[in-house]
């Protein structure tokens, strides 16, 4: 596991975060290209970690890292404000009517497998574990009224408030959640929300009757502060874990991370230098931040895929 790179944060914006990389000499700094990402939180570690390699061989490359989420990142790719898209969830259909209507090709690079983690504080210690029937029910839009108290899932537990944290509605984490968790209704609108894990962990760990969820990565680096919570999907009780999204005993909460990229931004040399380092880099690095990678051999597809995406037509 690389140092605690989660916790950076270089500007006043809580939602922003910035890896720059800049040279002393007014010289170098004149040569200086920038890259910009944004999307999902999720893939926010595995993002940074390639940046920051990628700076000791191209030091000249300034890149800045934003997280708006999946959906805030995909509103920005269509709109060709960022040049790399990170994504938790896969393009929906919506948003590539907008990118075929404006005639954008694109690109999903596939690059890691991740787990939605199910979280709650340290010294809670009434659970177990919960079935997929039990988590419904807390997240559930119908129970916003009517499930308040930790009482109310299991009458042995606490008459003690819930309280919940979550990525928000634009967050792919929390679409992948929805889809799997609450399809028919969606989850109750009384919680915690942000695109920010980083404030869902901080959230959750100073509060004993919290539960939450967010990617299994941030629940890994900051596991000394958290519990994690096995969850039964009528297969026995499993938490999130590179070996059980490996052997899919937790297959329900399980998806891939993706980075998207346009055609017109492919075509850029530094950014086609940049994408190529990061496929390349992916299997090691995912292993280092906590995501499971992928087969060697997709990753030869992806990097064969964008070098025929990359060429002009």
């Amino acid at each position: 596991m690389r140092p605690q790179f989660f916790w950076i944060r270089i500007t006043c914006c809580l939602t922003t975060i910035f890896f720059s990389v800049s040279c002393d000499s007014a010289d170098n700094r004149s040569k200086t290209t920038e890259i910009h990402i944004d999307g999902s939180s999720t893939a926010y570690p595995i993002t940074e970690a390639v940046a920051e390699d990628y700076r000791h061989e191209n030091p000249n490359v300034r890149i800045t890292i934003g997280i708006s989420g999946s959906g805030g990142g995909f509103k920005k790719f269509v709109r060709s404000e960022t040049d790399i898209l990170m994504s938790s969830r896969e393009i929906s259909a919506a948003e590539q009517d907008e990118m075929e209507n404006q005639n954008k090709a694109f690109l999903a690079i596939p690059i890691a497998r991740d787990a939605i983690a199910i979280i709650v504080h340290p010294e809670n210690n009434w659970i177990d574990s919960l079935s997929a029937q039990e988590l419904k029910l807390i997240w559930g839009a119908q129970s916003q009224d009517n499930i308040t108290l930790w009482s109310d899932v299991r009458p042995n537990w606490p008459d003690k408030e819930i309280h919940l944290f979550g990525p928000g509605t634009a967050s792919g984490t929390y679409d992948n959640f929805v889809k799997k968790i609450c399809p028919e209704s969606g989850t109750r609108g009384d919680y915690t929300a942000s695109e920010d894990d980083n404030i869902l962990v901080q959230g959750i760990a100073r509060d004993k009757y919290s539960l939450g969820f967010f990617g299994l990565p941030y629940y890994l680096e900051n596991k000394k502060i958290l519990k994690i919570v096995p969850i039964d999907f009528g297969f026995g009780a499993h938490i999130a874990s590179v070996e059980n999204i490996l052997n899919l005993n937790y297959k329900p909460l399980t998806r891939k991370i993706y980075i998207y990229i346009e055609k017109e931004k492919a075509l850029r040399s530094d950014i086609f230098t940049f994408t190529n380092f990061f496929i390349s880099s992916a299997e090691k690095l995912s292993k280092e931040v906590g995501f499971v990678p992928l087969s060697r051999i997709l990753y030869d597809r992806a990097l064969k895929d964008f070098e025929s995406f990359s060429k002009e037509r």
